[in-house]
């Protein structure tokens, strides 16, 4: 009889907040994740866009109280394994998502693709109603599947519960199981474009806190 492997060990997750130290690992995580065409086509892996990525996020991090970035460590090891954006306020009251496109980018189809996106967030909770943002999700390859991305989920469940604010995200096919597992609901129609995206409007209302 063969012996059986051995049960990979499940690591020891700690969720803190990212601080300005953390952005050179996050963007490494990024690429690490999102080098696909589709992202490559958004955000292509140059200096010049790297450089884009670290402005953008230390400017929401030091800039914008209301845009939280979290992430979960293997304490072990001493690495990031996932890191999630949760955007704490409306899109008003946020303004634009992101700074100027760095010339290395295509700003026209960039420019399209997430003026979909924002009007998907406009037309399915854009009707003065309290709403957060589940902005981004990255789980490193190693760590998928451990209940990294749940811990970022909860978070920002918690606040949006205690908040009474709805949380819209917008869900790759992939993603959308562990996002219903929270209770997201999907809301896509005819207008929600997800062809070009990939992506689908998905809402979650908010639960009431005893």
């Amino acid at each position: 009889m063969l012996p059986t492997a051995p049960a990979r060990a499940s690591p020891t997750f700690q969720l803190d907040m990212a601080t300005p130290k953390d952005v050179p690992e996050i963007i490494q995580l990024w690429y690490d994740v999102f080098s696909i065409p589709a992202m490559l086509e958004l955000w292509p892996d140059t200096p010049g866009v790297r450089w884009w990525w670290e402005s953008a996020l230390h400017q929401d991090m030091l800039h914008r109280p209301r845009e939280k970035y979290l992430k979960v460590m293997d304490a072990s090891r001493g690495r990031i394994a996932a890191y999630g954006k949760w955007s704490l306020e409306t899109a008003q009251e946020r303004g634009p998502r992101f700074p100027r496109w760095h010339p290395d980018m295509d700003s026209c189809h960039n420019d399209q693709f997430f003026q979909v996106l924002e009007n998907n967030r406009a037309r399915v909770v854009g009707d003065g109603r309290k709403n957060f943002y589940f902005d981004m999700l990255a789980t490193h390859p190693d760590y998928r599947r451990m209940g990294a991305a749940r811990l970022l989920l909860e978070w920002g469940c918690q606040v949006a519960d205690q908040e009474g604010a709805l949380i819209y995200l917008d869900a790759t096919d992939q993603g959308r199981p562990i996002y219903e597992g929270f209770e997201f609901v999907d809301r896509s129609d005819a207008q929600s474009q997800s062809h070009l995206t990939g992506l689908v409007p998905m809402v979650r209302e908010p639960r009431r806190v005893m």
